[in-house]
């Protein structure tokens, strides 16, 4: 069983369709006790890192979160989730993540060529920069869908793909069992379809 991760910063709808459409055993909670039984956790997220940082911290699934990455259980986190992950973030002032994996969410503003809009939204293409079975069935230059205005930095060590935007932005993390996706598995069709699939191991 999947557990995505319902702390109330993010629409889930599209995230559970494309779960269930790929054969995966999936529950939104926010329940302990179920996030503790499923075999692998999914921490999605939108909007504004501090907030959904204090979240799970007033929902003590922060150090759940934390306590189910140590036990060894697979967990991925998807856009906001994802950069919960790191160390902490400048977005609005200084805010702790979950420390999960080394780095830290800087803002694009002043960083990109001015010509380039932020926030970014739209499809890129993933470049491949280790082998890893979040990218089994996938093509280098495979395209995703992203909506984002801060970034992944100083993650090399967990650096499995990346996209061109101005700079190269990290797009797929990942160390031991803990994982993330910048963009949005469940907005990028079939390829997005496969990163979900790949990561929940779905025979096809």
């Amino acid at each position: 069983m999947i557990a995505v991760v319902d702390y109330g910063v993010g629409n889930l709808f599209s995230l559970c369709s494309s779960l269930r459409a790929i054969g995966a055993e999936t529950v939104i909670t926010a329940e302990k006790a179920q996030i503790r039984r499923a075999d692998k956790i999914i921490l999605p997220g939108v909007g504004a890192f501090g907030d959904a940082a204090e979240k799970l911290h007033s929902m003590g699934l922060d150090e759940l979160l934390k306590e189910e990455a140590a036990s060894g259980k697979e967990i991925l986190g998807i856009c906001l989730g994802m950069q919960l992950l790191f160390d902490s973030s400048e977005e609005y002032g200084f805010h702790k993540g979950l420390g999960l994996l080394q780095g830290h969410i800087a803002a694009m503003q002043g960083r990109l060529p001015a010509e380039l809009k932020i926030p970014h939204i739209g499809w890129n293409a993933l470049c491949f920069h280790r082998e890893h079975r979040l990218l089994h069935g996938l093509r280098e230059g495979d395209c995703v869908y992203f909506v984002h205005s801060f970034y992944a930095d100083g993650c090399e060590d967990s650096l499995i793909a990346s996209a061109e935007y101005g700079l190269a932005i990290p797009a797929i993390v990942g160390k031991d069992n803990v994982m993330g996706c910048q963009f949005h598995p469940e907005k990028s069709g079939k390829i997005g379809l496969r990163i979900l699939r790949n990561f929940c191991e779905v025979a096809q």
